[in-house]
């Protein structure tokens, strides 16, 4: 009896133990798909990891999204199987909602832009230190039709994360203050509890019903 019963353990022992191995000799994901958010060819900036795509693959029992983060200079990528994707630009950010996916294969490293119209742009945008003072000068130029501006900050941070949700000082001007399409002014402080020796500044537009901002490029202010 003792003896069936220890055969009985090591046949279970040795199933468990050859699924485990099984299941650890599964191929992990290994191609990345990378790219950008863009217009006119350039990146959209945008709040660090607030926004993201949608990766969709069908034929599979687990059909589930796959979200994929975009970084603060529009930029994004994703560890995925080889494959064929469809990618879906979501609702709610600084440019035109657009149900359209689009088809991706994934074959080892694939790059990929994705193309946007946005609410508004930015052009000609410039920092300047004058003492405890930062002004940038900038440009908010009208893209689309739909939407109307509704504010434009100017942010100050300690590091190259900069934006409405990770800064130091802040200030904004209203739509009604702003002429589209000529050079705007900002000026804010640096507080004088700042102890960091770097400052970074970033222009922030906002859309009227929209949550998200679209971002200059986060700059260094010597």
């Amino acid at each position: 009896m003792k003896v069936k019963l220890f055969l009985i353990s090591s046949i279970i022992a040795f199933s468990i133990f050859f699924v485990s191995c099984e299941k650890d000799n599964f191929d992990e994901p290994a191609s990345i798909l990378s790219g950008r958010i863009i217009y006119n060819n350039e990146p959209v900036g945008v709040r660090s990891n607030a926004l993201e795509l949608e990766l969709w693959q069908h034929g599979y029992a687990n059909f589930t999204k796959i979200p994929v983060f975009i970084k603060q200079d529009g930029t994004f990528s994703a560890v995925l199987f080889d494959g064929k994707y469809k990618l879906v630009r979501m609702n709610g950010a600084p440019w035109e909602n657009n149900t359209d996916s689009i088809d991706v294969e994934v074959r080892g490293n694939t790059i990929v832009d994705v193309p946007v119209v946005p609410y508004f742009s930015l052009s000609n945008v410039s920092f300047q230190k004058n003492g405890s003072q930062v002004t940038a000068t900038f440009t908010v130029n009208q893209v689309s039709s739909q939407r109307n501006l509704k504010k434009v900050y100017l942010f100050l941070g300690k590091t190259i994360i900069t934006d409405n949700g990770y800064n130091i000082a802040r200030i904004s001007k209203d739509a009604a203050s702003i002429t589209l399409g000529e050079p705007t002014t900002l000026s804010v402080e640096i507080p004088s509890a700042n102890s960091s020796s770097m400052i970074f500044a970033r222009v922030g537009i906002e859309t009227d019903g929209i949550g998200q901002l679209l971002y200059s490029e986060s700059k260094k202010i010597d």
